[in-house]
């Protein structure tokens, strides 16, 4: 039995320390917060991080929450006209082996939460955060905050997106803004009038924008975010803005979206941002996972999923692993992961410029792509990424 010291109580952290521990292993979880839970609004969830939640034992508690859509929709912002939706009913859920869900993110944190505190090998630690860390051959050493020390067989730096653990890693500089603020807010579905009640996922895509929503906690709220292309360079992060700052960045919308925009009470804003893919995010027994180690852009709705791809990989890798070959075994895990984590890095970007916004002849060159596309064709698109990997949960 190892024991593995993970930093971060999110929803990587509790995927990986859950893996871990159904792998016969000793976890400790460090929270930087004084309570375990998980702020933000909406997750979308496809059919790989289903079955990661399947192999981690709560897949059917993450189900009873979600949403299960109809289709994925895409239309002009500017019009109302629909450019294009991709099905993911009935076909889509054979193909693939799983439903397409949206979650609210503690309708996915809770499940994880619950399944830790049942089982006896995870210790959960809030109020810690992980200031530094040592390591030799023989393990690794964490210093918290408070000045607090744990030992380990090795440490997995699930932090999210302005790790820690990352910064004494790799030590590679700052967060890359990607020039977008994002706008999110929850709304009653009891406030949305009828008409613009729909189950699916719905964007909105503008020149140099666009707004996406779907239903959230088992349909009782709607998830709203407005994102603007505005060339912003500073990292905000849940910063709480106005009503009126928002409705008035995006004055160009159709009526139906506008409306929905007014309904946004709460809102906050953030500014995207990702890291370039990398080869190695391991050093010796320091491992990353999710946006520790591949930060991404929501653009392809793939942040959570491919986290639950990272725990239950790192989970197989490491399972009856002797102390001695922790190393091999966190090398062994970057050289499975690397790859089609850049991949969606880079997809990611991508879609924000190609499918989100575009705008003259580029969104005219869009709307032509799009047009011919069948339903078949539109699943062959997503296969490689909504599938299953090769070997994972082998």
């Amino acid at each position: 039995m190892l024991h593995a010291l993970v930093a971060g109580g999110g929803i990587g952290g509790l995927a990986t320390a859950l893996a871990l521990a159904n792998g016969g292993h000793r976890v400790t979880v460090l929270e930087r917060q004084d309570v375990f839970t998980e702020v933000g609004a909406g997750v979308q969830i496809a059919p790989n991080g289903f079955h990661a939640l399947d192999l981690l034992g709560v897949g059917a508690a993450v189900r009873e929450r979600a949403v299960h859509v109809d289709e994925l929709r895409l239309l002009d912002a500017l019009t109302g006209s629909p450019l294009v939706a991709m099905p993911v009913g009935e076909r889509y859920r054979e193909r693939f082996g799983g439903p397409y869900a949206v979650v609210h993110r503690r309708d996915l944190h809770n499940p994880l939460l619950a399944a830790c505190r049942e089982s006896g090998d995870v210790e959960l630690v809030p109020g810690a955060p992980v200031q530094r860390f040592t390591q030799d051959a023989d393990g690794v050493g964490v210093t918290t905050a408070d000045g607090r020390t744990f030992t380990g067989d090795l440490l997995v730096g699930a932090d999210g997106i302005r790790s820690t653990v990352r910064a004494q890693l790799l030590d590679d500089g700052p967060l890359r803004p990607c020039g977008h603020t994002i706008y999110r807010t929850l709304v009653p579905m009891e406030r949305v009038p009828p008409r613009l009640r729909r189950n699916a996922v719905t964007l909105w895509a503008g020149p140099g924008w666009h707004v996406v929503h779907y239903p959230v906690a088992g349909g009782e709220q709607l998830n709203l975010a407005a994102v603007l292309d505005d060339g912003a360079t500073e990292a905000v992060a849940g910063r709480p803005t106005g009503r009126d700052t928002v409705l008035a960045r995006f004055p160009e919308l159709d009526p139906a979206p506008a409306e929905l925009l007014r309904l946004g009470e709460d809102w906050r804003e953030w500014v995207l941002c990702d890291r370039d893919p990398v080869d190695d995010w391991s050093r010796g027994r320091v491992t990353l996972m999710g946006d520790a180690a591949h930060p991404m852009l929501q653009y392809a709705a793939q942040g959570a999923c491919q986290a639950l791809e990272d725990a239950v990989v790192l989970g197989d890798l490491l399972e009856h692993a002797p102390a001695g070959d922790v190393t091999n075994r966190l090398e062994k895990y970057v050289e499975a992961r690397r790859e089609r984590a850049g991949r969606v890095q880079l997809l990611a970007r991508e879609m924000g410029d190609m499918l989100y916004h575009p705008a003259g002849e580029e969104a005219l060159a869009r709307d032509a792509m799009l047009s011919p596309l069948t339903e078949d064709d539109l699943h062959d698109k997503v296969s490689w990424l909504h599938s299953t990997p090769v070997g994972h949960g082998a």
